[in-house]
C-alpha cells in the first residue's frame, strides 16, 4: 500500500479511538487522582468510602539476607494449587532453591463449601512432604491466598470477596489462617507452623526484594492487576504504632469505581463492563488488565464494522461472541517484526477475511489498546514511586519495582513501553524494573523467612533488654536499700564507711519571703566561671534582679597551681565589680563550689576532690573559702564578705524555695544526678544541736558503691563502670546520670552488632569510640515527633549506616535505658520524700522538689517516668515537681540572703 494510504487507516483508527489516546498532562492528571485516592485508602475515617483499600499486609521487613532454612509454602489463587519448598541458604551469595508441585483445583472443591476445600489443600501438602520426606521435619509455612483479605496480623486474614470464578461457601468474612491450620491438625503426622498469609502482589515484592534490597514495590499485570509497596507506619491510621514501615496492597483495580475515571472512560469500557460478572467493580483493572483487553479489541473491531469502517462491513459470529478475542490474539497481533502475517492469520481464523488495510488497522486498534493499558498503569505506578520518594525526604531516589504477569512477560512491547511512561512521569526516580521468578510462592517462604529471622531477632533483643526492665518489686527494694544508706550516712559510728555520705551543709533554712539586699555570687563547676550581682526585694513587690558576667577558664589555669585559680577568680570577680561600678561595697558573697566538699559551717568547704577535669594542685583537703579570702588578700584591692559555700544540688532547692515555701528539696538530673533536702537536726548524728532543720547533700551518686544493688546492675552497666575515670565508685551516678546514659546505649549497641541483629553485624570505627553517642541523641532519638527517617540521619552523623529496622531497635534500646535512668532516680527520690513523711508524723505528706539538670528538662520521657515511679512508690505523698531557673546562681544569693537574715536574728 501506498505510505499515504497507509496513513489514512491509522488516521481514521486515531479519530475513531480518539479517547483512548492519553497526552502526559492527563497521565500526570491520573497520577494525582491515584495519590489522593491512597491517602484516603490510608485514613482511619476515610477508609470506609475509599475505592483503592490500601490493605495492611503486617509485612514489616524486607528480607535484608541473613534469611536461612527450610521453609513451605502454598499458593492458592489460580486454576491450579501448589506447594513448594524454598530452602535458603546464608552463603553471603543470597543464593535460595525451589522445588514445587501442582495439584489441579477440582471444580467441586472450587464451588464446594470451606471445609472441604482446607481439608484439599492440607492432603496436598501432606502429599507434597511425603514426596519430598519432610514428614519428620518441623517447618514453618507461608499461605499465599491471592484474594483481597483483611488483615491483623500477618498470620490472620479474614476473607472480604472470592474473585477469579472461586465461589467456595461459608468462608467469607473467616480467617483462612485459623481454617488452614484445623484441617493441618487432623494430620498428626505433620508439624507445621502457619507463620505468615501472603498475597501474590506481596509475594513478588519480597521475592524480588531477597535478590535486590532496594526493591520495595510490587506488581503484577496479567489476567488481574495490583501493586504493594512499603509505607510509613505513621501514615497508616488502620494500624496502631508509628514505628517503622509495613507492605501495604492496594488492591488498585478498584481504583474509578467511585466516578474517578469516568471522565477517561470510553463507550467501549462502559459496555465491556456491563457485560461483566462484577458491573461497576474493579473499573481500573478493565482497563488494563488482560482478562478484558482482548474483549475491549472485539468491541471496538465489532462496532468500527457495523459502521462499515473495516472488512466490508461484513459481521461475522466471532466478532459477535464475547471472549472470542483473547488477550494472546492481541499480544501476537502486536508483533510488528513480523510484518502482518500474524494479524492476517489471526483474523481468518475467526472467519474474518481482511484485506491489508483491515490488518493495519486492527493492528493499530489492537496497539492503541494495550499501550493506554500501560500508560494508566504508568500513572499509577509514579503515584506510587512519589509516595515513596517523598516519604523519605529525597530529591532523587534510586529503587526497584519486582514485576510479575502475562501480560508484563508475553507482551512484545509492554515491558518497553511501561517502563519509558514511568520514566517520563517520575524524572526525579531512578527505576529499576526487577522480573520476579516464581513469585508468589518463592514470595510466601520469603516472607515467613523475614517473620521467621524477625521472631528469633525480637527474642535475643529482648534478652539483651530484658535486665533493664525493672518491675515494681525491684523498685520497691531500690527504694528500702536506698533508705537504709541515708540512715547509715546520718549515723555516728557508719557515717565514715556509708556510700552515700550525706553531707551537713548548714544551711538552716529556706527563704521566707523577708530576704532583702544586694549579694554577690559566684558560680564554679565547670569550664566557665560565672560572677553574678543578684538584688533581692522584698514584701508586696517581690523580686529577684540578677545581673551577670561569664568568663573562661583557660585548660592551663585548670590544671596549674591552687593559687593560680583563685588568683583569676579574683581577677575575673574585680572586673565585674568594675564593670558593675560597685568596687567600693562590701557585699555578702555566696560560692556556688560544685565539687564534692565537707562542710564544718556554712562558709567552710573543704574539698574532697576534684572532678570534671580540673587538677589544680594544692587545693584538695583545703577549705576553698580560705583559698578565696587569702586571693582577695593578696590583690588588696576590694573586701568581700563569704558567707556561704554552695553546691549546686542545694542552690537549685533554694532557689525554688523563694517560690514556693514547700520546697524542701532540690534534684539535679543532668550530666550528674544527685539530691538534697531539709533533714530534721536531731536526725543528724554527725553535727551538734537538735533544734530546726538543716540541708543535707546527700551526694548519692554512690550509692551502690558497696554492692547493695549489683543485682540489678547489667554486664553492659559493670562495662561503662570499669571504661570510667573512676572505677568502682558512683554506681547509682554511673546508672541514670546524663553523661553515661548515652555509653550504656553505646555498649548495648556494640552487643546487638556482634549477635548480628544490627548494622549487618559490621561494627563501625566510630561506634568502638568511647563517649561518641551523648546523651542528647538519646534525646533526639525517642523524640515521639521524630520519623524514623531522622533517627537514621542521627545515626548517619555517627557514622552508623542503619536501615528502619536498625533504627527502630536503637529507638527501643535507648528507651529501655532511660526508662530504667528515669525509673531508679524515683525510687531514690521516693525514699526521700517517704522520710520527710515520716519525720513530720503525718498520714498525708505535701511537698515540691526544685529540679534542675538537662536529662529532665530536654528528655522527652525521663521526667513523666520519674513522678509515675515516685507516685507509685509513695502514695501516700503529693510531691510537686518545680523546675529551677538559674539555681545555682540565684540560689547562692539566697543562700546568703538567708544565711545573713538567720545570722541578725540569731544575734539578736
Amino acid at each position: 500500500t501506498e505510505p499515504s494510504e497507509k496513513m489514512a487507516h491509522f488516521l481514521t483508527v486515531d479519530r475513531y479511538l480518539y479517547h483512548m489516546r492519553l497526552s502526559d498532562d492527563v497521565l500526570l492528571d491520573v497520577m494525582a487522582r491515584f495519590q489522593a485516592e491512597m491517602v484516603k485508602g490510608l485514613g482511619r475515617d476515610t477508609n470506609p468510602t475509599a475505592t483503592v483499600k490500601m490493605l495492611p499486609s503486617f509485612v514489616r521487613s524486607l528480607p535484608d539476607g541473613s534469611e536461612k532454612g527450610d521453609f513451605l509454602a502454598v499458593d492458592l489463587g489460580g486454576s491450579q494449587f501448589r506447594a513448594h519448598q524454598v530452602k535458603v541458604f546464608d552463603d553471603g551469595k543470597q543464593s535460595s532453591q525451589l522445588e514445587s508441585k501442582f495439584y489441579p483445583t477440582p471444580k467441586e472443591v472450587i464451588q464446594g463449601n470451606g471445609a472441604e476445600l482446607f481439608d484439599y489443600v492440607a492432603e496436598c501438602l501432606v502429599d507434597f512432604m511425603e514426596t519430598k520426606n519432610l514428614k519428620h521435619k518441623k517447618l514453618p509455612l507461608g499461605f499465599t491466598f491471592s484474594f483481597p483479605c483483611k488483615q491483623t496480623k500477618l498470620e490472620e486474614g479474614v476473607l472480604l470477596a472470592w474473585t477469579k470464578h472461586f465461589k467456595v461457601r461459608g468462608v467469607q468474612d473467616t480467617d483462612v489462617v485459623s481454617s488452614l491450620r484445623k484441617a493441618l491438625q487432623k494430620h498428626k503426622d505433620i508439624d507445621v507452623d502457619v507463620l505468615a498469609l501472603v498475597n501474590d502482589t506481596v509475594g513478588t515484592m519480597m521475592t524480588c526484594g531477597y535478590d535486590d534490597q532496594r526493591c520495595e514495590v510490587g506488581l503484577i499485570i496479567g489476567t488481574g492487576t495490583n501493586a504493594c509497596y512499603m509505607e510509613e507506619m505513621r501514615h497508616i491510621d488502620l494500624v496502631e504504632g508509628d514505628e517503622g514501615r509495613m507492605c501495604i496492597n492496594t488492591e488498585w483495580g478498584a481504583f474509578g469505581d467511585d466516578g474517578a475515571l469516568d471522565d477517561l472512560r470510553t463507550e467501549f469500557d462502559r459496555e465491556l463492563d456491563l457485560g461483566s460478572l462484577n458491573p461497576g467493580r474493579q473499573l481500573f483493572e478493565k482497563m488494563i488488565s488482560s482478562l478484558y483487553l482482548g474483549e475491549l479489541v472485539r468491541l471496538i473491531l465489532l462496532k468500527m464494522t457495523k459502521e462499515g469502517l473495516l472488512f466490508n462491513g461484513k459481521v461475522s459470529t466471532a466478532l459477535l461472541t464475547k471472549g472470542k478475542i483473547e488477550m494472546k490474539h492481541v499480544s501476537a497481533m502486536e508483533k510488528y517484526k513480523e510484518g502482518l502475517s500474524n494479524t492476517k492469520e489471526i483474523l481468518t481464523e475467526l472467519n474474518l477475511f481482511p484485506s491489508e488495510e483491515d490488518c493495519i488497522a486492527v493492528q493499530h486498534v489492537c496497539t492503541i489498546v494495550s499501550f493506554r493499558s500501560a500508560n494508566l498503569c504508568a500513572a499509577a505506578l509514579a503515584a506510587i514511586l512519589t509516595r515513596l520518594r517523598e516519604n523519605k525526604k529525597l530529591l532523587r531516589m534510586r529503587t526497584t519495582v519486582g514485576i510479575d504477569g502475562g501480560l508484563y512477560k508475553t507482551h512484545p512491547q509492554y515491558a518497553k513501553r511501561l517502563h519509558k511512561v514511568v520514566r517520563r512521569l517520575v524524572p526525579n526516580c531512578d527505576v529499576r524494573f526487577l522480573l520476579s521468578v516464581s513469585g508468589s510462592g518463592k514470595g510466601a517462604a520469603m516472607v515467613t523467612a523475614v517473620a521467621y529471622r524477625l521472631a528469633a531477632q525480637r527474642k535475643r533483643i529482648d534478652a539483651a533488654l530484658a535486665p533493664f526492665l525493672l518491675t515494681l518489686e525491684t523498685l520497691q527494694e531500690v527504694k528500702n536499700k536506698m533508705r537504709t544508706e541515708l540512715e547509715y550516712g546520718l549515723k555516728r559510728e557508719t557515717q565514715a564507711s556509708a556510700s552515700v555520705k550525706m553531707l551537713p551543709t548548714y544551711v538552716c533554712g529556706t527563704p521566707d519571703g523577708t530576704e532583702k539586699g544586694k549579694f554577690l555570687a559566684l558560680d564554679l563547676g565547670g569550664t566557665n566561671f560565672r560572677v553574678l550581682l543578684v538584688k533581692i526585694r522584698s514584701g508586696r513587690r517581690r523580686s529577684v534582679q540578677m545581673y551577670n558576667k561569664i568568663f573562661a577558664i583557660p585548660l592551663e589555669i585548670m590544671q596549674g597551681t591552687g593559687e593560680e585559680l583563685f588568683d583569676h577568680i579574683v581577677q575575673c570577680i574585680a572586673d565585674f565589680l568594675e564593670y558593675m561600678g560597685i568596687k567600693g561595697a562590701r557585699l555578702p558573697l555566696g560560692f556556688t563550689f560544685s565539687f564534692p566538699c565537707r562542710q564544718a559551717s556554712i562558709d567552710k568547704g573543704t574539698l574532697v576532690g576534684w572532678t570534671k577535669g580540673f587538677k589544680a594542685t594544692d587545693c584538695e583537703g583545703e577549705d576553698v573559702v580560705d583559698m578565696l579570702r587569702e586571693a582577695i588578700r593578696r590583690r588588696n584591692e576590694f573586701d568581700l564578705d563569704i558567707v556561704a559555700v554552695v553546691n549546686d544540688t542545694v542552690g537549685t532547692m533554694m532557689t525554688c524555695g523563694y517560690e514556693d515555701p514547700n520546697c524542701e528539696i532540690g534534684l539535679i538530673a543532668g550530666t550528674g544526678s544527685n539530691v538534697c533536702y531539709m533533714e530534721d537536726m536531731k536526725n543528724i548524728e554527725i553535727v551538734e544541736g537538735n533544734e530546726g532543720k538543716m540541708c543535707i547533700n546527700t551526694e548519692w551518686g554512690g550509692f551502690g558503691d558497696n554492692g547493695c544493688i549489683d543485682n540489678i546492675r547489667t554486664k553492659y552497666d559493670k562495662e561503662v563502670d570499669e571504661g570510667s575515670l573512676n572505677p568502682g565508685k558512683q554506681r547509682y551516678e554511673k546508672m541514670t546520670s546524663g553523661m553515661y546514659l548515652g555509653e550504656i546505649v553505646r555498649q548495648i549497641l556494640i552487643d546487638l552488632t556482634k549477635q548480628g541483629l544490627l548494622f549487618r553485624g559490621q561494627i563501625s570505627e566510630s561506634l568502638r569510640k568511647r563517649g561518641i553517642f551523648e546523651t542528647k541523641f538519646l534525646s533526639q532519638i525517642e523524640s515521639d515527633r521524630l520519623a524514623l527517617l531522622q533517627v537514621r540521619r542521627i545515626l548517619q552523623q555517627l557514622g552508623l549506616d542503619s536501615t528502619c529496622e536498625d533504627s527502630i531497635i536503637v529507638k527501643e534500646v535507648c528507651g529501655a535505658v532511660s526508662k530504667r535512668a528515669a525509673q531508679l532516680c524515683g525510687a531514690g527520690l521516693a525514699a526521700i520524700v517517704e522520710k520527710k513523711r515520716e519525720n513530720q508524723g503525718v498520714e498525708h505528706l505535701q511537698i515540691t522538689v526544685g529540679v534542675d539538670g538537662t536529662l529532665y528538662k530536654l528528655h522527652p520521657h525521663f521526667s513523666r517516668v520519674l513522678r509515675e515511679t515516685v507516685k507509685e512508690l509513695a502514695p501516700q505523698c503529693d510531691v510537686t515537681f518545680m523546675l529551677s531557673e538559674d539555681g545555682s546562681g540565684k540560689g547562692a544569693a539566697l543562700i546568703t540572703a538567708v544565711a545573713k537574715r538567720l545570722h541578725n536574728v540569731g544575734q539578736k
